[in-house]
């Protein structure tokens, strides 16, 4: 699915075109989705780019392997914020239907200000919770994570943002900087001063339709507006 991507790309696009005065690293993770020898397989265990390790539990919970990868290498640079797109998972529509699409924040602060930019720019929005209490259905015996919960689907969308959560750490060894650099000119600069300290992240779960088959932009305006007023 490339909707989260053209979510990312449209709204570095409007940043760009407006001159607005931030340091912007874009990450696209991109990958052939198709079956070969070295295809993941259910029970499969992979390593992602900050050393966690994954028990694959859904072949088809692919994605959010990708963009652990990519949330992981831009925490390196230790930013001010990360923010992701990605038609994730279903269980968001399930929730919101086709024309709001769900989001999760780690910030209060942050989510007040997208909501709030949200509401100026017309662009609806809902945030879901981080609700720390599934963190136990993503455990696994034989790895740090599963890709899915061991108990079913029921709350998605939840486990999903949880799984992505454990991403957004910087300073992690087994990581290299991100292209943006650490700190300086060209990088984010905040300091962290605790290895469990979260970079304030946003991840908008979308599904890029308005329910009659056309492709929208769902939360990129109220991102926008918000980044807006975080410029330097």
């Amino acid at each position: 699915d490339m909707g989260g991507a053209a979510h990312v790309i449209g709204l570095a696009s409007a940043i760009i075109s407006m001159g607005l005065n931030i340091s912007l690293t874009v990450l696209v993770p991109a990958v052939e989705n198709s079956v070969s020898s070295s295809s993941i397989r259910p029970l499969d265990v992979v390593t992602s780019l900050n050393g966690l390790t994954t028990e694959i539990g859904n072949t088809d919970a692919e994605g959010r392997l990708i963009l652990a990868d990519a949330l992981a290498l831009a925490a390196a640079g230790r930013p001010d914020l990360i923010v992701d797109f990605a038609t994730l998972t279903g269980a968001a529509r399930v929730a919101l239907g086709t024309a709001v699409p769900a989001y999760f924040c780690n910030d209060d602060a942050l989510s007040e200000r997208l909501t709030k930019a949200g509401r100026e720019k017309d662009d609806p929005l809902w945030r879901m919770p981080l609700y720390e209490g599934y963190n136990d259905r993503l455990k696994s015996r034989i790895a740090d994570l599963r890709n899915v919960p061991s108990d079913g689907g029921m709350g998605g969308a939840i486990t999903a943002a949880l799984y992505l959560r454990n991403f957004v750490r910087p300073g992690s060894p087994s990581c290299p900087a991100s292209p943006g650099g650490t700190g300086g000119e060209g990088g984010g600069g905040r300091d962290y001063e605790r290895e469990d300290e979260e970079v304030p992240w946003i991840h908008f779960d979308v599904n890029g339709a308005d329910g009659k088959g056309w492709g929208e932009a769902q939360g990129l305006r109220a991102a926008l507006e918000m980044i807006k007023g975080m410029q330097a």
